[in-house]
């Protein structure tokens, strides 16, 4: 492995999509802004993330098709200390329940920590969401199974389920009833679908679709499978969903790039797509910026001037991106919602 930038993927702490960066000890992030250039090149072989701030013992190699970006040792450490493993049965902490939309006839029940707000819900890319109580862990668990029991709810929504619908999602107004008709299944049922140690919320439908900048945007056409080595991603930023980015690529159209599929790389700034985004921010605390999108180390503006950064229809992108090129694909790519390969590098 070299020394370069890794990037951690996507994370969404407020109203911007950031991309969270490593290398060694030294932890950064990048604001993303709608309309500004995104481009890498992957290099050598994609290596495991580690575990819990870990890094992987073994060095392993890992395939370039996993999300996870670990190997089996890290994934179940991962896992063990995780909450979804309810392994944390004494946690002490407040927990929210949750609907989460993300396409007609799919919506889940979930849990997340009350700190966190709706950043669990930003994070998966739930179009829509309301709350549906607060309380302990095993309270919000029990309302999770008992959902999934006597309604018939899910807990999981494969990913590549929500990228088929979302680009032809019906209006505000239809996605807002469909969790409201739930919801008021939901208080229907004997005691309310959870236990009385979980205090019960009034129903309040979120739309986050114009936060996403998918109402605005063509329908995504093709996803990238995978990276390889030498392989390059550009394209121009028009909408973001959980870990996903659209890129608009000229002569492909919208494609999506799942940002766990680039945990791992060794990842280098493409000359030809010059990026600014406003600016990256150290996680840490607010010293100069490290790397931007383009994927190598560069110094921006002070985290303060990145922490401005809006996403909305009118948003400019920086000077350099506006010069960026149409962008280009030489990675593997499928189409969405298809399930087809398309052979060789595109």
């Amino acid at each position: 492995m070299s020394g370069g930038w890794w990037c951690d993927g996507v994370r969404w702490p407020g109203q911007a999509p950031e991309l969270g960066w490593s290398r060694g000890g030294d932890r950064r992030v990048s604001v993303l802004a709608y309309g500004a250039g995104i481009g890498f090149r992957a290099l050598g072989e994609r290596h495991c993330v580690g575990a819990r701030g870990n890094v992987c013992p073994l060095g392993a190699v890992v395939p370039g098709r996993s999300t996870g970006g670990r190997c089996a040792e890290c994934a179940r450490l991962d896992r063990a200390h995780s909450v979804a493993a309810d392994t944390m049965a004494d946690d002490p902490r407040t927990y929210r329940v949750y609907l989460a939309w993300f396409g007609p006839g799919m919506v889940k029940v979930g849990i997340t920590g009350e700190e966190r707000g709706a950043a669990r819900l930003r994070e998966q890319g739930a179009v829509v969401f309301s709350w549906l109580g607060r309380g302990p862990l095993m309270a919000a668990r029990r309302t999770e199974e008992v959902l999934r029991a006597a309604l018939g709810v899910p807990d999981r929504i494969a990913y590549a389920r929500k990228r088929a619908v979302r680009g032809r999602l019906p209006g505000a107004e239809e996605r807002a009833a469909e969790v409201a008709e739930l919801y008021g299944r939901v208080a229907r049922l004997e005691g309310g679908g959870g236990p009385e140690s979980l205090e019960r919320l009034p129903l309040e439908v979120v739309d986050q679709a114009e936060l996403f900048g998918i109402d605005r945007t063509p329908a995504p056409v093709r996803s990238v499978r995978e990276l390889v080595d030498g392989g390059v991603v550009s394209g121009r930023l028009v909408a973001a969903a959980g870990p996903d980015l659209h890129l608009a690529v000229d002569g492909v159209g919208v494609v999506v790039l799942d940002t766990r599929l680039i945990t791992g790389w060794d990842l280098a700034a493409v000359p030809d797509v010059p990026v600014h985004v406003g600016a990256g921010s150290d996680a840490a605390a607010g010293s100069k910026a490290g790397p931007d999108v383009s994927a190598g180390p560069k110094a921006g503006s002070d985290a303060s001037a990145s922490a401005e950064a809006r996403l909305d229809a009118s948003a400019k992108p920086g000077p350099d991106a506006s010069r960026a090129s149409g962008g280009e694909m030489r990675v593997p790519l499928i189409d969405i919602g298809g399930g087809g390969v398309q052979g060789g590098l595109f």
